[in-house]
């Protein structure tokens, strides 16, 4: 087991980032006066969190100050958005072996940044405001290549490796404990209406360069092999590869979004799903 999942299993994900932060101010002090401004300065993970996505959103059209007011009008309505947050960085420190701290999921990592600005825009969203919420939306996708609609239902725990490419579409939902690659898409299967995006299960691996289209379902604890199209339902505890996506084996292993195992089986089954 990594030192890092070890460490993170018995410490709150704030007290390790701040611990992070203060042996990286003492061996590189040229990054003293970022990590005080955006950790160290802070009480709490909310107060950092509000001033992470101020200080990337924010430009000339609505200003790091308006961006911060925002997110920390939605974290006290919402307790949950920070809550989803530490969830967050407890599975880059599980899932990712190249991490060497939190520190780099909260600064640098495009597909975190990218999923707790979202959770912002989807309670804006939620409160009717729309068009700030695809401003939110907007920014996103220019800084981070990452591109989630608002109104997308995005679970806790959830690992969004490289994050480049990445598009979720408005009636989809993802599930708690997923993990997905860059390129994946959750989208629709041409112009139609209504609820027409992928419902993913709790604990689904998705490979880089899945797409995964329409209004189907793929089953808690399955896995779609990187560059795999899937047009049909997936059966939970499986796993699928190929163009259009085929089953390999059933069952895939219990938990394929924690162990990141993206082999396959060496007998694909003769049938598509």
């Amino acid at each position: 087991m990594p030192k890092l999942e070890v460490v993170a299993a018995r410490t709150e994900p704030w007290a390790l980032l701040r611990a992070a932060a203060e042996e990286t101010v003492r061996g590189e002090p040229h990054l003293a006066s970022q990590l005080n401004a955006v950790i160290l300065s802070h009480n709490d993970l909310a107060s950092a969190l509000s001033f992470q996505i101020a200080r990337k959103l924010g430009d000339s059209e609505l200003g790091a100050m308006s961006v911060r007011e925002i997110c920390r009008d939605a974290f006290d309505a919402d307790p949950r958005i920070v809550a989803s947050a530490e969830a967050d960085l407890q599975a880059v420190a599980e899932r990712d072996p190249a991490i060497k701290s939190l520190l780099q999921p909260f600064l640098y990592f495009k597909g975190f940044q990218a999923l707790q600005a979202h959770r912002v825009a989807h309670w804006l969203w939620g409160q009717g405001r729309e068009a700030l919420a695809f401003h939110f939306q907007s920014r996103i996708s220019e800084l981070f290549q990452v591109d989630i609609h608002p109104a997308a239902r995005m679970g806790s725990g959830l690992f969004l490796d490289h994050g480049t490419g990445i598009v979720i579409g408005e009636t989809a939902v993802v599930g708690d404990e997923v993990s997905m690659l860059h390129a994946v898409t959750l989208g629709g299967t041409g112009a139609e209406r209504g609820d027409r995006h992928p419902k993913i299960g709790k604990g689904v691996l998705l490979g880089a360069g899945a797409k995964v289209l329409g209004n189907i379902t793929v089953g808690d604890y399955a896995k779609v092999a990187s560059g795999s199209v899937v047009l049909k339902d997936v059966p939970a505890g499986c796993t699928v590869a190929g163009v259009p996506a085929r089953l390999v084996n059933c069952p895939t292993g219990a938990t394929p979004a924690r162990t990141m195992d993206h082999t396959l089986a060496d007998i694909v089954y003769d049938f598509v799903i």
